[in-house]
């Protein structure tokens, strides 16, 4: 061995590690919360039509953004997300009765395509973990 010390792995180059057991409560808890906001939010955007979709679709944004944001990663604003996908995408199968949540209107699927788009801002918005190296500036 030459003696010299290896200098600290990125954060990149790091092996993952599951989270801490407060962690991965914090994100079951906002799986849920998201899920109760799908299924809110598909009960109100059929019942006020265009006011109840912009009230749904706001819902959404505010969960997973104040989520995100919260919780200073992109897994808080991608798990609310992730359980509103869920909850709507199980809503919109019909039972056997032949009942089913969702209307064959338009509003429905601004409901879906929005609540989408909507979902993939919030993540792509969510703040992102910086490693803890100083700056990288040319010239410094």
């Amino acid at each position: 061995m030459s003696g010299r010390t290896e200098p600290p792995a990125s954060a990149l180059a790091r092996p993952l590690r599951p989270p801490s057991p407060g962690r991965a409560a914090l994100y079951l808890g906002l799986l849920v919360l998201g899920a109760l906001t799908g299924v809110a939010g598909a009960l109100v955007q059929g019942a006020w039509f265009p006011g109840g979709l912009l009230l749904a679709l706001a819902a959404e944004a505010g969960l997973c953004l104040g989520a995100g944001r919260a919780v200073g990663r992109r897994g808080g604003a991608v798990a609310p997300a992730v359980g509103w996908a869920v909850a709507v995408v199980l809503l919109t199968t019909s039972r056997p009765e032949g009942d089913f949540a969702f209307a064959a209107g338009g509003g429905s699927y601004l409901f879906l395509l929005g609540g989408i788009a909507v979902a993939v801002m919030c993540a792509t918005l969510a703040p992102v973990r910086q490693p803890n190296g100083g700056d990288a500036r040319l010239g410094k």
